[in-house]
């Protein structure tokens, strides 16, 4: 039987075990949180990105998972600068070109704050001049740092990137840093 754990990634921390970089000084890896021997991740999510990630000792699951073909939805929170308009998410909804081609049409919806939402270390910076929102958006791509990339396309660059779900897997109230094994299927 497939094994899943469920990972909520801080801000700042690789999506990978090791630190092959050459920064200097190691940067934190989910072995950092993870001790669980045999799992691998599901996918990646940037460095300054947070929230889930699915890791399994499954190398079907983890194509499946993470492989485009499979066209698996994933649901981020963003944190935008400036106020999203109609044209803006009809834009997104649409797809958008960026330098690589066009992106495939996506949910996206203007959203209050998630609720039990955490602090992010360090914190988003705050300009008092410039507004700034939450958009909901749904991807079945998985183009590198896509999501900020089709924000930033309609003028709204994005401050803070949160994944919420993946599949039917959902971050729901883990906090940074914890992560659970998983009991539902998710694909």
């Amino acid at each position: 039987m497939n094994r899943v754990i469920l990972f909520n990634k801080p801000f700042g921390v690789l999506s990978q075990f090791t630190d092959k970089g050459t920064e200097g000084s190691p940067r934190p890896t989910l072995s950092a949180y993870i001790d669980e021997k045999g799992f691998y991740p599901a996918g990646r999510l940037d460095r300054d990105s947070e929230g889930l990630m699915v890791l399994t000792d499954s190398g079907t699951l983890q194509a499946r998972i993470s492989h485009p073909k499979y066209k698996l939805p994933k649901t981020y929170w963003v944190q935008v600068e400036g106020t999203p308009d109609d044209a803006a998410i009809k834009a997104l909804c649409s797809g958008v070109v960026l330098k690589d081609g066009k992106t495939a049409p996506a949910k996206a919806a203007l959203i209050p704050p998630p609720p039990g939402l955490w602090d992010r270390d360090p914190p988003v910076r705050f300009r008092k001049s410039v507004p700034d929102a939450w958009v909901s958006i749904t991807i079945s791509e998985g183009r590198n740092r896509q999501v900020r990339r089709m924000t930033a396309h309609v003028g709204l660059p994005t401050l803070r990137l949160i994944r919420a779900q993946i599949g039917q897997w959902h971050l729901n109230n883990m906090q940074p840093g914890t992560w659970r094994f998983s009991t539902e299927a998710g694909v």
